[in-house]
């Protein structure tokens, strides 16, 4: 017994080393500029190292997802199924409950079905917006990559210049106009706010990779605009930094895909099972009762394991499932879509860890483009305007989707760039990174308490007149029956 015990833990010794020496690798390779040696960078001294280099560019390898290479071990594999073992445990209490006070078993998807409200509408506005971030950068493109001898050069920049301009104006006022005209729902709204800001991304990508090379070229030399094949590869591959090509799998894992999406479909249910069972009672009867501190701290502290809960979720199936699943469609090999941020002990770490994908994209167009302006100093102002760029994105999206504005998103994200300057990378022990998880379990607790004290606020205590600071106003301070 102790032969086999020492037997595995050496195979779990070599596994975790293999991983950690890859991304070790991984991340020295991600941001390494063309023509940079390993050596060459470890003789430069420790303060010109820290400096960033404004050539680096984001690197595609073949690589798997972080959790694709820990399931391997059986010990992770056990915590994924705990969290199976948790939604057969949320399906067998509602049918327990259902069937003790209704009579009946199967249980009911009335908060999937609200949430879902309107998805066909919602399906067809995304579809202009597709057709219009298809069609815009790519001819305003091809339209500034003509040979400018010719005369019409000028008015084809200065048509290309209203396409991007008409995108725009499509891209920002199509889906409110839309969310807000037909009142869709939570997730309807999702689909739309999610689609219109990665479409907006990924046409800025486009323009920032390609034009440069396109105003710059020698006199006489000839520039070709990006093959539509490629960018339209672009628009439905998990990644917002435009190439013209990437690494590629050998083929397609349709077992692979199927998993993936189902695993996000459960992540779907189990959502829904957690606020159906965790959130809705408790926040429904909140405004029944006058607003006191009390009442706020202990529905916060409530709601604390839902909230962790739904972060979790939303990782695993976005960030790992989705992602992975079109990745996989798409035969698109890079998977790094995020790291280990559950090990961070500082926020900027985690901030660079739990989304890759998004990441990547500010680093390159708000961080990098920030210091070319401003100068290589000003790494202060560059990191500042990444905080305030992904705070206000993530208000709006929080906005859009319930459909009211209440700025604790907002708040959160400006306490935590305030707490960078405390918890910084230097600090790596362990007490940090449980300080680390007991700020996130109380930022989704105030996040979820909030939100949902006032969706239900405004439902139930209307506006008698729309007033700009009724709207801005929060109800859940003063509505109760």
């Amino acid at each position: 017994m102790e032969a086999v015990k020492a037997e595995l833990l050496e195979q779990a010794h070599q596994q975790l080393t293999e991983l950690f020496d890859r991304a070790m690798w991984e991340t020295v390779q991600s941001y390494s500029p063309q023509g940079w040696g390993l050596a060459s960078a470890s003789q430069e001294s420790p303060k010109r190292a820290r400096e960033p280099n404004l050539k680096s560019q984001k690197v595609f390898i073949h690589r798997k997802s972080l959790l694709d290479e820990l399931m391997e071990v059986q010990h992770f594999r056990t915590i994924y199924h705990m969290f199976i073992a948790g939604l057969c445990i949320f399906i067998i209490s509602t049918l327990a409950i259902d069937f003790i006070d209704e009579g009946r078993l199967m249980p009911e998807f009335d908060l999937l079905i609200f949430s879902f409200g309107q998805l066909p509408l919602a399906l067809v506005t995304w579809l202009l917006m597709f057709l219009c971030t298809l069609l815009a950068p790519y001819q305003a493109l091809r339209l500034l990559a003509r040979p400018r001898n010719q005369g019409t050069w000028y008015a084809g920049v200065g048509l290309g210049a209203g396409l991007l301009v008409i995108q725009g104006m499509v891209l920002g006022v199509l889906p409110v106009h839309v969310a807000l005209e037909y009142q869709l729902s939570p997730a309807s709204r999702c689909v739309l706010v999610f689609e219109q800001v990665r479409f907006l991304m990924k046409s800025y990508s486009l323009l920032r990779e390609v034009t440069p090379g396109i105003l710059y070229a020698k006199g006489g030399e000839r520039v070709e605009a990006p093959s539509f094949s490629s960018y339209l590869y672009f628009l439905f591959c998990p990644t917002l930094i435009y190439r013209e090509s990437y690494p590629r799998t050998a083929h397609i894992r349709w077992n692979y895909v199927a998993k993936n999406f189902a695993q996000a479909l459960g992540c779907l249910f189990y959502a829904c099972f957690i606020l159906g069972r965790l959130c809705v009672p408790v926040f429904n009867n909140m405004s029944r009762e006058p607003f006191s501190i009390r009442a706020l701290v202990l529905s916060i502290l409530h709601a604390t394991l839902p909230g962790i809960f739904m972060l979790l979720l939303i990782f695993f199936a976005f960030l790992h499932c989705w992602l992975n699943a079109f990745a996989e469609m798409l035969r698109f090999a890079d998977r790094m879509f995020y790291r280990d941020w559950w090990n961070s002990t500082s926020f900027s770490n985690y901030y660079r860890t739990w989304n890759v994908v998004v990441h990547d994209w500010l680093y390159s167009y708000v961080y990098q483009d920030g210091l070319r302006i401003l100068g290589i100093g000003a790494r202060g102002p560059a990191m500042l305007s990444v905080f305030i760029v992904s705070a206000v994105v993530h208000e709006y999206i929080f906005s859009f989707v319930l459909g009211f504005f209440y700025p604790v998103m907002l708040i959160l994200f400006l306490f935590g760039a305030l707490m960078n300057f405390m918890m910084h990378d230097k600090h790596t022990g362990p007490v940090w990174n449980v300080l680390l998880w007991t700020m996130l379990f109380l930022g989704q607790g105030i996040m979820v308490s909030l939100y949902c004290q006032e969706w239900y606020a405004r439902k139930q205590c209307p506006l008698s007149q729309m007033t700009f600071w009724g709207l801005i106003t929060p109800r859940s301070w003063s509505c109760y029956i």
